[in-house]
């Protein structure tokens, strides 16, 4: 029995699950009694569920040689105590009631061990749009230029980057028109995944043709296309973490909600993070975070309420974002300043999406609206300062 059981070994070879399938094995049968009546029903039992996990690692496990003896090593002892191939399998040992590949599932493992209770997992949200909009996992809200390649998101256990292009020539307004997800190998879960995203070409597999990780069973790494070729869910239960990726228009969004404890999961080497720690300071279109108010009197600095390139009036982009969005918060003031900026309806549907994902997938609702600072500092949608002319003013003037 001892020779098939190497753990230490079993540790250099973290793509393959026969490490876990091994320690489920031992701590389904450290607690029986030889001595006693039901020994070899409870043995057989344990055997089988080891026979069923190696089985399931048998892709992964090709060429391990750990993993083929093991194999050899079960059905040697399945003889010995005269086990039936078919059968029932162990699952009563209280450490192993949870699901191994189901975030939610740690905590009711660490109460089951009798450890002190542990509160629910925190969840932050960060979302990404239009010509580039940031809302970053501390909600903070930026306006940014980042054109090329950036890390969204650089942890052990997800990176996320995208690309962004320029919108229109003369001007610095970019967005992204490619996201790159990258879901890392995690014990027998998942081996790793990587998604990629361009614009007309939004896949509902990974780049390797498949559609889940791990296990397909028990889908603990899973796509799913909700509008082809536009809209796709990934749902990853081993970290806790949904990612949405859309296409409006010539470009993409990106949504996504992770626990905390995992996005502060990273080395010193990995803290350029947009979600995590926002843009950098030369990247930033806005001020501190938060879009400017007017200051009252002063208007477009070129004596006109339009942008001459885009072809909409402050009156017109008004209008058009009224017809999808209600309330006048961040994501309302994003999208007038995107149709000044390019003139592209689309960037309206992008908006509006924006605020969806926010409300499908931030844990708080009463942090899903964000507002303009008000003159005096402060927030709220009561604000008598809400006309954004000088925001557009500011922030215009930036890009150009």
């Amino acid at each position: 029995l001892l020779s098939i059981l190497c753990l230490g070994d079993c540790q250099l070879h973290t793509s393959c699950g026969i490490q876990k399938c091994t320690a489920d094995f031992v701590s389904f049968t450290s607690h029986l009694n030889a001595a006693l009546e039901d020994f070899d029903l409870e043995f057989c039992k344990a055997l089988r569920a080891y026979s069923v996990c190696t089985y399931r690692n048998s892709k992964v496990c090709r060429g391990n040689l750990v993993y083929h003896s093991a194999v050899l090593g079960i059905g040697d002892l399945m003889t010995q105590r005269n086990c039936t191939k078919d059968g029932p399998t162990s699952s009563t040992n209280p450490e192993m009631t949870y699901d191994p590949c189901s975030y939610s599932g740690h905590t009711e493992a660490t109460e089951q061990r009798g450890q002190e209770k542990t509160p629910p997992p925190t969840y932050l949200f960060c979302g990404l749009f239009g010509d580039p909009h940031l809302r970053t996992f501390k909600d903070h809200f930026q306006t940014c230029k980042v054109e090329g390649a950036w890390p969204l998101i650089d942890n052990n256990y997800l990176s996320v980057q995208v690309t962004n292009v320029p919108v229109v020539a003369g001007s610095s307004a970019t967005a992204t028109n490619k996201i790159t997800i990258i879901f890392k190998s995690y014990q027998d879960c998942t081996d790793q995944k990587v998604y990629q995203a361009m614009t007309d070409d939004l896949p509902a597999a990974f780049v390797d043709g498949t559609t889940s990780g791990g296990d397909g069973n028990a889908r603990s790494l899973h796509i799913v296309e909700k509008v082809s070729g536009r809209y796709i869910e990934v749902h990853a239960r081993y970290i806790g973490t949904t990612v949405y990726v859309r296409q409006l228009g010539h470009y993409l969004t990106l949504a996504i909600r992770m626990p905390r404890e995992l996005v502060m999961a990273y080395e010193e080497s990995q803290d350029l993070q947009l979600c995590l720690n926002g843009c950098p300071a030369s990247e930033r279109i806005d001020q501190s975070g938060h879009l400017p108010l007017p200051v009252m009197g002063k208007l477009l600095p070129w004596g006109a309420a339009a942008h001459p390139l885009s072809g909409y009036t402050l009156e017109t982009a008004t209008t058009k974002c009224r017809e999808k969005m209600l309330v006048k918060d961040i994501y309302f003031y994003s999208c007038v300043f995107d149709l000044l900026t390019t003139g592209d309806a689309n960037f309206t549907a992008a908006a509006h999406s924006a605020l969806q994902d926010v409300e499908a997938l931030h844990p708080s609702k009463e942090h899903w609206h964000i507002f303009p600072r008000s003159r005096g500092g402060s927030m709220g949608k009561d604000s008598k300062f809400f006309v954004s002319l000088g925001f557009l003013c500011l922030i215009l003037v930036a890009y150009l």
